[in-house]
């Protein structure tokens, strides 16, 4: 049996965030791996490039015992609607948003870990 690659591709752009979650999880479970985003090679280059870094990427790393309230911040910040808020935070870790100054990543994780959330700036 061959796989047929653009049917895949196709089936994949027209699914929902939710179900791309849940296929995911279902290959780490058949699998028993683990999907993990590759870490950077240049990354080691540490407080230098930060010091000089002007803009973030504000990354929900877990949405706590306050989802709700995660959620409506998340709606807030990224507007959103209610549902791809829901998804994004049931998809924690995830980006919620890129390329943010200084000031203003940090003024969204203080939001955010005002209500449980655990938010990481990268």
């Amino acid at each position: 049996m061959a796989l047929d690659t653009q049917k895949i591709i196709d089936d994949l752009k027209d699914a929902s965030i939710l179900e791309l979650n849940d296929l995911v999880k279902a290959i780490e479970e058949e699998f028993d791996v683990k999907a993990a985003a590759p870490v950077a090679a240049g990354a080691a280059a540490g407080a230098d490039a930060a010091a000089e870094k002007d803009a973030f990427d504000v990354e929900l790393t877990e949405a706590g015992q306050e989802k709700v309230k995660v959620i409506k911040e998340v709606r807030g910040i990224t507007g959103l609607g209610l549902k791809d808020s829901k998804d994004l935070v049931d998809g924690a870790p995830k980006v919620i948003k890129e390329g943010v100054a200084k000031a203003d990543a940090d003024e969204m994780k203080t939001k955010l870990e005002a209500v449980g959330a655990t938010v990481t700036l990268k």
